[in-house]
Formats: structure tokens, sequence, C-alpha cells
């Protein structure tokens, strides 16, 4: 499947799954103001749009301004428009005397101060709606996971020729990063879906590293990390090589980190939690002796944000579902000498093993 032939998006139905939630909650409506969930429930992407849902599919709106009064139109035809730029004032008015629920977290001091005190005055009772858009976001749906394989297969295929046919000594991180990047985009992607990691020699002791001028030399491990974004679909996949010679150290470093990634991955399976997929590969490292080198957590979900629910780090007790889409990246860094990070993307299912959506080589590869 190619990036322009893609299943449609179910957002009627995916409100309708977010209005079933209103009456566990003993409210009316739910104002929607991150723009990510307000993508995933609408297709908007404009900078100012919020949705206002209400317990019947009539009751529901878009809030936006007159900028993206077309674009609304264009987007998400099946959803009435208010333009205000005002969208608590426009939000009060609509539902007089409502149970409300609003995204907190996603509201300033201010805009929330506000709330408080018009809600009062409109006889309006606020309260936080507990990540009840996030919760779904959880568990991707098919035309979900199609972006997701389709911005994967794009990273890994163009990262494949990056190494092919680009990497050489002499070249500069920040060079192979920008080819990187306009290959992503060549290949039909939308954009980048971070800003992509190149990371040479002692550089690559560094997790999240930014490109420089310094140029690739004989010995170096290389770690790049990227992702190509296709209809707001993240992308995330690293691959570690070396440039023409490893010594033995840092080659059993790459086989540590590898052999912590196979066992990761296979701990990605229903009802795990993802404290015991970050345990399950931290124990390989930890048994190499290499606990205090790695820094971070094993994986994190990925989907229309790079970073998102589930978490999969220590102590993690999130329950991993069938559909829930995630990394697995575990790795080892040695400050001054370089490090090794080996991360694909997966969707868990019904049974094991999991889905590779990226499954370049992990052995390592001498360029």
């Amino acid at each position: 499947m190619s990036a322009t032939d893609l299943p449609p998006h179910d957002h009627a139905g995916r409100r309708d799954r977010a209005r079933q939630r209103l009456g566990d909650m003993s409210a009316s409506h739910l104002l929607v103001t991150d723009p990510v969930n307000v993508r995933y429930l609408t297709g908007f992407t404009g900078s100012n749009g919020q949705l206002l849902l209400g317990a019947e599919a009539s009751v529901d709106r878009l809030i936006t301004d007159p900028r993206y009064d077309e674009r609304a139109a264009a987007s998400c035809p099946d959803l009435d428009r208010i333009l205000d730029r005002d969208p608590l004032g426009a939000t009060l008015a609509l539902a007089p005397g409502a149970a409300l629920l609003v995204e907190a977290s996603h509201l300033s001091w201010r805009q929330g101060m506000k709330l408080t005190e018009s809600a009062r005055d409109a006889g309006v009772t606020v309260k936080d709606a507990d990540g009840i858009v996030e919760s779904l976001r959880l568990t991707k749906d098919t035309a979900e996971l199609a972006r997701l394989a389709v911005a994967c297969r794009i990273t890994q295929d163009t990262l494949a020729w990056l190494f092919s046919e680009v990497v050489a000594v002499g070249r500069t991180e920040a060079e192979l990063a920008l080819r990187l990047e306009r290959a992503f985009i060549d290949a039909g992607a939308d954009g980048v879906a971070f800003p992509s990691i190149v990371a040479s020699g002692p550089n690559a002791a560094i997790p999240h590293h930014e490109p420089t001028a310094r140029q690739l030399a004989h010995g170096d491990l290389l770690t790049i990390d990227c992702g190509a974004e296709v209809d707001g679909y993240h992308a995330d996949h690293t691959r570690t090589v070396a440039i023409g010679h490893l010594d033995t150290e840092l080659a059993e470093v790459h086989e540590t980190v590898r052999r912590a990634q196979e066992v990761g991955r296979a701990a990605v399976v229903p009802e795990a939690s993802g404290g015991e997929v970050d345990a399950a590969a931290r124990r390989v490292i930890e048994e190499a002796g290499y606990a205090d080198a790695f820094v971070h957590g094993t994986g994190h979900g990925v989907g229309l944000q790079i970073h998102e629910s589930p978490s999969v780090g220590q102590g993690s007790a999130a329950t991993l579902r069938p559909g829930m889409a995630l990394t697995v990246e575990p790795g080892i860094y040695l400050p001054g000498r370089g490090g090794v990070r080996i991360e694909d993307t997966l969707v868990v299912t019904a049974e094991a093993p999991a889905q590779e959506l990226t499954d370049t080589p992990r052995e390592l590869l001498v360029l």
C-alpha cells in the first residue's frame, strides 16, 4: 500500500466511541482542545480548532475561526462549524446548564480561570475529561495501522538506501540527516516524524544528539534514529552501524544490544505490561555489565505523536492490548567512545509474535 492509497478514517465512529464515555462520567458535553485529539476525532489539522462533543451527534460542533472555514468544510464535512475565536465562550453559549468535560491538561492557567468563572455564571459544571480521547487512541484502527505501516516502510527503505549509497568516510552528520530527510519526501512521506538523530564516533554516546559538522571516520559507530510521517502518523526506527571496522569491545556492545532488543520484542505480547517488556530487555544489558549505560526506557507508544502511551519503561503498569503500536529500543552508551541503539516499531497482535513494522537486519553492519 502506498501513501496515496490509504483507507479512510472513521472519524464519526471515533466520536461515537468518545460519546459513550460521557454517560460513564455523568457528563453531557466534552470540549476537546488538544490539537492531536481534535485531529483524531475530526480530521481537522488547522492551528485553531476545537471540538464540542454532545450526547447526540447532532450536537457536535467544530469551533474554529474564519481563516479555516473552507479548510474545515473540506476536511470534516460531516460536522457543523462555529466560527468564533473564543471557543470557551462559544461552548458555554451552546451548553447552558451542562455538565461539561474539558481536557484540563491542555488548557492554560489563564484559560482555566476564565472557564471556571464563565461556567459559574452560565450554570455549567466543569470536570476534567481525564484522558478520554487518549484512551481511545491507545488501540489503533485499520486506517491508523495502514498509515503507520507506510511510514515505517518508507523509513526503513530510505535508511537502507542511505547506508548503501551515501554513508562514507568524510560525510558529515548534518549532510546525512539532510539527505535522509529529503529522501523521505521523495519516497512519498508528508514530512519527518522528528528531527533525525545522526550520531557518529563519540557523539553516538549521546542518545538525543543533534547532527553536527563532524565527519565520519574509520572505526566509528554511527547511530541513525529517524522516522517518516504519513498523514500525521509517525515511524520510529534506529540502527547502529560501523564505519570501516570496529574494535572488539564495541562489537560486543552491539551484540548485547541486539540480543536485548530481540528479547524485548519477544516480550511484546497481549496482557504484558510495559514494565515487563522493559525488564526483559534491560536484564540482558545488566547481565552483560552495562546496567549504568542504559539510560532511557525501552520504548514508547507511537501514532499521531512520536511519543505517546503506552509507556514501555521501568515500572510501567500499562497493559499491552492488540492494536497498540510501540517501539522497542534498548541502548548502551559509553561516554567518549560511542553508543549503540537498535529500534523497531511493532504492533501488538492477539497472538505472539508482535507484528514488526520495521525489520531491517539487526546484525552488525560494517560499511
